[in-house]
């Protein structure tokens, strides 16, 4: 039988590939999770890890050890906690975070809704940005984060907010003149980036790599905030896809946004460490989704 701490590095190690890393995030040295590896891989008698100077790759039975411990894991960690739970009811403290303007005022709603029906527990409200976002859900700064999707390897709530997307562009570009336009344009101009440490997947959806058709789509600068990639935009260095509601919240003169007719709608929902589940969080969750079905709901004449 594997002890919970061996099983808690090898899949940390399997997610980060890198023991420096791993080793912050357990809060170890880098040589004590080195030699957890080691004595795994002695007992399992293969190679769960393949190191160079370089990189850390998992091998094949390592992979498949990682697929079939991870849920095994993670309904421990969940058994545990709803036992805790329920002896303590909603109590302690949740914190939540929000990523874009737009998203606020909805988690603010979700905040006061939270607290009528539990008063024990006491929330506090952050903002995040695109650099920190994910490492703050990881180091336990934050409990859960109101964000745009998709967000690669977190839990997911229901969709709370949908919006259509536009591109922006600077406000003397050709492109600024059009009532609307395709991703396809994507192929004929540089593409601000995001940051390094934003969700792959949610990368993949704001700034494909290729446009429907194929096309290669030209990588421009890369921001570490919103407002710095708009700078890049504003300065002509490149195109950016965004979110209709970025035009309100984000308005500029020097900025201007174009409907994009054949992009899907961007979602944005609740998110957080699959492995940090309580039940506050689920009671968070069903505040959110009760207070923007509130919201949708018509008004009494």
């Amino acid at each position: 039988m594997l002890e919970r701490h061996e099983i808690e590095t090898f899949l940390t190690l399997a997610e980060e590939l890198h023991f420096g890393r791993t080793a912050d995030r357990l809060r170890v040295t880098t040589g004590r999770i080195s030699h957890v590896i080691k004595k795994l891989e002695r007992r399992i008698g293969a190679p769960l890890f393949e190191r160079t100077s370089r990189v850390v790759r998992l091998t094949s039975i390592g992979r498949r050890l990682a697929d079939d411990l991870a849920p095994l894991a993670s309904q421990m960690d969940e058994a545990i906690r709803r036992a805790v739970d329920a002896g303590r009811g909603v109590t302690g403290s949740l914190r939540v975070a929000f990523l874009g303007e737009w998203t606020a005022p909805t988690l603010l709603k979700a905040v006061a809704l939270f607290n009528e029906r539990h008063p024990d527990c006491e929330v506090s409200v952050h903002e995040v940005q695109l650099f920190n976002s994910r490492t703050s859900l990881l180091d336990g700064s934050i409990d859960v984060l109101f964000a745009a999707r998709p967000f690669d390897r977190m839990a997911c709530g229901p969709t709370l907010l949908t919006e259509s997307r536009s591109l922006a562009v600077a406000a003397g570009h050709p492109l600024a003149r059009e009532k609307s336009v395709s991703l396809e344009v994507l192929a004929d101009h540089p593409v601000v980036q995001y940051p390094e440490v934003t969700s792959v997947e949610f990368k993949r959806d704001r700034t494909p790599e290729h446009t429907p058709s194929g096309r290669p789509v030209p990588k421009g600068p890369t921001g570490n905030t919103f407002s710095e990639m708009l700078s890049f935009v504003a300065m002509g260095k490149g195109v950016l896809p965004v979110g209709e509601h970025s035009r309100q919240y984000y308005p500029r003169p020097d900025v201007a946004y174009v409907p994009i007719h054949d992009a899907p709608p961007v979602e944005r929902g609740l998110v957080w460490l699959e492995t940090n589940t309580t039940a506050r969080i689920h009671e968070f969750v069903r505040a959110a989704t009760d207070a923007c079905l509130r919201s949708a709901a018509p008004s009494a004449s």
